[in-house]
C-alpha cells in the first residue's frame, strides 16, 4: 500500500548570501544576476518531483505582477490567505491553519510539495514542523536588508546537508533534509 505520508514538503527558494529574499520594498530584480541562458539551476528537474504547490498571498501577488503565465499551470495550487478566498483556475485560496492544510494534501497520493515562499509562510510550517526538505540557492550579493527568509519565532530543527552544489555565476545550491 502506498504510504502518502512520503509526500515531501521541500522548500525551494533563493536568498541573498546575507539572507534576505527580497528588497524591502519586495524587489527581486538582484536575482537576474545568476540568469545565464540555458541554465536553469536544476528548477524543471525539481518540479518534476512536485504535483503541489504551496505560496503565501504576498508571493502570489508578486508572481502575478509579472503578466507572464502563471508559472504553477498544471500543479494543484494553494494560495494561503487571510483575506483572499475561493479558487480561481490556477489556484484554490485557503484561510486555515496550514497543519491541516498539509495533512489533507498527505492523504492523496502523489508527489512532493512545493513549498514557494514567503518569510509568513515559511515561518508558519517551521513553528509546525511542516517542511521536510530545504533546497535553497545563495545569490552571490548582499542586500543590506529586505525581507528575510527565516524570520524569527521558532524550535530549533535539526538539519543535515544531502548535497551543495556550485555554478560558474557563483549560485550556490545548498540542499539539507531534516532529522527526524
Amino acid at each position: 500500500m502506498f504510504n502518502y505520508q512520503s509526500r515531501e514538503v521541500v522548500l525551494y527558494i533563493a536568498q541573498s548570501l546575507d539572507g534576505y529574499i527580497a528588497t524591502e520594498s519586495g524587489g527581486l530584480e538582484w536575482l537576474d544576476m545568476v540568469a545565464a541562458e540555458g541554465e536553469d539551476y536544476g528548477y524543471n528537474a525539481f518540479v518534476a518531483t512536485v504535483d503541489t504547490v504551496i505560496i503565501g498571498r504576498k508571493t502570489y501577488d508578486k508572481v502575478m505582477s509579472f503578466g507572464n503565465e502563471f508559472p504553477h499551470k498544471g500543479r494543484k495550487t494553494y494560495v494561503v490567505s487571510r483575506t483572499l478566498s475561493g479558487n480561481t483556475e490556477d489556484v484554490s485560496f485557503y484561510n486555515g491553519d496550514v497543519s491541516s492544510l498539509i495533512s489533507e494534501i498527505r492523504q492523496t497520493p502523489g508527489k512532493n510539495i512545493y513549498v514557494d515562499g514567503g518569510s509568513e509562510l515559511v515561518l508558519d510550517m517551521l513553528k509546525n514542523d511542516l517542511i521536510d526538505r530545504f533546497i535553497i540557492s545563495i545569490i552571490p550579493v548582499m542586500l543590506g536588508s529586505g525581507i528575510r527568509l527565516f524570520r524569527s519565532g521558532f524550535s530549533q530543527l535539526n538539519i543535515s546537508l544531502v548535497d551543495c552544489v556550485k555554478y560558474p555565476s557563483g549560485l550556490v545550491q545548498l540542499h539539507y533534509s531534516r532529522k527526524r
